[in-house]
């Protein structure tokens, strides 16, 4: 076999790239920054925005002359079975091969949100769910299991994690999101990056920047949003997983901010994320935000307009097809260093996946492929159990050891798997254009969960309402049946779906939180009736269900937990499953305003006298009921001074004085009472989850930097300044926990991103 310097696997990535660009002809490096969809043309519904419209690509043959950079979605268009999808695969691959003279392969990529989105895959809890755990370690474990299936039938990129912080309940992709507060949603994302990338496969942060805030909550629309509140939000958690997590790629969002898309605003793409943080990956355009430049925007006049706008910026790559990357793109000189640029990066990734290697051929195992394999539901499970929020309890109702003569059980999510999945799981994102096809995995229904784990119940279900038809005829069945029973479980929320096919999940935005359908008249009839009732909310957003929980005698939030999903539910409320989640995002009060987030300076905090709204929550971020008690004694510091460059220990004792093993979230806070600028009046800089037995105890330590205390100043740099903060270890944001003072002395100081990023914590058991 010939060889050439490319293939010397014994050079940098960087030299092997080097040395096949300049080989390249202009129009064979222009197709290493385009992809191909196969199989897109014949396939039924949207999986990706205005996809209909968009899909002006050519053939796959024709796309894959002088080779290609991607290859778009092969398993997650349509259903497809994995091992043939292997041998499918392999033979795209050798068809690129062939398509070019240096036999280069593409990176085949795939959306990884609630896990590989392929039919048969494992379907796990959604994002919010995993947030819910306040658990960086199993998220890890839960990136490892993704990447491992990703890499086993030859997809080399996922598109995941998001990283957008949410700032308005309403927007339809909370669901897809790590929650509103960005130290959780950078730790978490973080975690799952380098448990994804563990396997070899490249992780996708997205959207940057910007999304989740849209104006109005609508998909796609504009933002309005200061430099402050960019850096010092939105920006936070993919700097984490750029500088911690290693990240290798990113992709752009669709918005725009201050008039500026985020597609063509170098000063973002290029300046903070390369120049700043010296990310050296990829960037890949999100699906047709290239075009969009034109038809959306209107910043450009044409397609090929858009794609130098788009080139010019920092985007490397356009997905899923070619439309604005053409050979015009090198019609000058700036326009042939750009071109070169984002080849070599290109090209550079590929040599570190040994796409360059000279023996690399394509996966084509006759071995059967398992993508729900018993190690993912084992992670499935412990994510789906410890993502179960408590919200109220009222005369301990649950755990239910003694389980109930007769249940009756209501609701349009206890009967539905399909309420069990996110919008990017393939049963709810492909699978509704083929109606004629089984969900591909074993995923109980909470009614059939329910019947299993309460054997001995005389167990009764009424649909009684619908998610997304308004109609009440059911509504008095139920009820009724609710007379009857000595326990009611009423089961609510959403059934996520895509572009207004569902009532959570893209394009699924709402004009406010009350719950969808007919369910709100369900709920009032229902509880209003029901000796003893069990709310459990399945949704992928939190709503303004205050009222129905104080008439319930016992709440559960659960944010699209997944197949193992419902058999957690039925364990929390037997008490086989103790429950341990606690909020990543505030339930909002009944007629609290949107946007809404507990990450709120002062004046967005209730005044009395001010305003007539109350933008308090119902339970705030944080929150989260156990089944046993637990103590935490008075905070303590190590020093009550440090300097702006310091550090400083925390330490708590917390101890289970309960019956029951549990586990304890204690949060930690800080509080600028007086900075030059308006700052949250709470924030999460650390959390820890500690598993405790009935009597044990435990000491952590949590040690903070002053760099935690830093927020960009007036003259827009980031900074630490002297004075007062306070450090408060709680349940929640809205519980007074136990507070420290800490004086922070010396001058200000300016620090980047080799600041320290995040707390550290460390947990040591007491002997009684």
């Amino acid at each position: 076999m010939t060889t050439h310097p490319w293939h010397d696997t014994t050079l940098s990535a960087a030299d092997r790239a080097n040395a096949l660009l300049t080989e390249l002809t202009w129009r064979e490096k222009i197709q290493q920054l385009v992809s191909v969809w196969p199989g897109a043309e014949g396939a039924s519904g949207d999986v990706a925005p205005m996809q209909s419209s968009q899909n002006q690509a050519a053939s796959f043959d024709a796309a894959i002359v002088d080779g290609i950079g991607q290859i778009t979605r092969p398993f997650g268009t349509t259903p497809i079975d994995p091992t043939d999808g292997v041998a499918r695969l392999a033979e795209l691959q050798r068809a690129v091969m062939n398509a070019n003279r240096f036999r280069i392969p593409a990176v085949a990529h795939e959306e990884c949100l609630t896990g590989f989105t392929a039919w048969q895959a494992t379907v796990y809890p959604t994002p919010l769910a995993w947030a819910s755990t306040f658990d960086p370690d199993l998220i890890h474990e839960l990136g490892a299991r993704i990447g491992t299936d990703l890499a086993s039938v030859g997809v080399h990129q996922g598109l995941a994690p998001v990283l957008d912080v949410v700032r308005d309940h309403r927007w339809g992709r909370v669901e897809e999101t790590l929650g509103e507060d960005p130290h959780l949603v950078g730790e978490l994302a973080t975690a799952y990056v380098r448990g994804i990338q563990s396997a070899g496969v490249i992780a996708t942060l997205k959207h940057f920047v910007g999304y989740s805030a849209s104006r109005g909550a609508r998909n796609h629309a504009p933002v309005s949003m200061g430099p402050r509140e960019l850096a010092d939000v939105m920006l936070l958690p993919f700097e984490r997983a750029v500088i911690e997590g290693g990240v290798r790629s990113v992709m752009n969002a669709y918005t725009d901010i201050d008039g500026i898309p985020a597609g063509a605003d170098r000063d973002l793409l290029t300046g903070v994320l390369r120049d700043q943080w010296g990310f050296t990956g990829t960037v890949v355009s999100d699906y047709w935000a290239v075009p969009f430049l034109a038809s959306m925007h209107k910043i450009a006049a044409d397609n090929t307009h858009a794609g130098r706008l788009a080139l010019e910026a920092g985007i490397d790559i356009e997905l899923p097809h070619a439309l604005g990357f053409d050979e015009r793109l090198a019609n000058d000189s700036e326009g042939r260093r750009l071109v070169d640029q984002a080849t070599l990066r290109v090209l550079t990734q590929k040599a570190e996946l040994g796409l360059l290697d000279a023996d690399w051929q394509p996966q084509n195992t006759g071995d059967r492929i398992d993508l729900d394999s018993a190690n993912n539901h084992n992670v499935a499970r412990q994510i789906a159990e410890k993502s179960i929020v408590l919200l109220r309890n009222d005369d301990h109702l649950v755990p239910m050891t003694n389980a109930p003569h007769r249940i009756a059980v209501i609701g349009p999510g206890a009967d539905d798997a399909r309420c069990l999945f996110g919008c990017y799981s393939f049963p709810n994102h492909v699978l509704p254009n083929h109606p004629d096809l089984p969900i591909g995995i074993d995923a109980p229904t909470v009614l059939d969960a329910l019947r299993k784990e309460f054997p001995n119940s005389e167990i009764t279900y009424v649909r009684g309402a619908d998610h997304l038809d308004c109609s009440t005829d059911d509504v008095e069945t139920a009820a009724q049946a609710a007379v009857a029973a000595d326990l009611t479980i009423l089961v609510i929320g959403d059934r996520s779906g895509m572009f207004g096919h569902g009532t959570s999940g893209e394009g699924c935005d709402v004009v406010d939180l009350r719950l969808p359908g007919g369910q709100e008249v369900l709920a009032e009839a229902v509880l209003a009736r029901a000796s003893q009732a069990v709310l459990v909310v399945l949704s992928g957003r939190p709503y303004a269900i205050e009222r129905f929980a104080e008439a319930a005698t016992a709440t559960i939030q659960t944010f699209f937990p997944g197949q193992e999903g419902a058999a957690a539910i039925a364990g929390v409320l037997s008490g086989r499953v103790a429950p341990t989640g606690r909020l990543p995002v505030q339930v909002p009060g009944d007629n609290a305003p949107q946007p809404s987030t507990y990450l709120a300076a002062p004046l967005a905090l209730n005044s009395d006298g001010v305003s007539n709204i109350n933008p308090s929550p119902a339970y705030f971020f944080g929150h989260g009921l156990s089944t046993t008690i637990f103590d935490t004694s008075q905070a303590t510091a190590n020093t009550t001074t440090i300097s702006t460059d310091g550090t400083v220990e925390v330490t708590v004792q917390v101890t289970n004085v309960g019956l029951r093993a549990g586990t304890a979230v204690p949060q930690l806070y800080l509080s600028d009472p007086v900075a030059s600028v308006a700052r949250p009046v709470r924030r999460l800089i650390g959390a820890a989850r500690t598993a405790l037995a009935p009597g044990e105890s435990v000491e952590i330590v949590y040690t903070v930097s002053a760099d935690l205390a830093s927020f960009t100043g007036r003259d827009g740099t980031r900074q630490v300044e002297p004075g007062t903060i306070i450090l408060t270890v709680a349940d929640s944001a809205g519980d007074p926990g136990t507070a420290v003072e800490i004086d922070l002395t010396g001058p200000t100081r300016s620090v980047d991103h080799t600041r320290a990023l995040s707390t550290t914590h460390a947990i040591h058991a007491l002997v009684p």
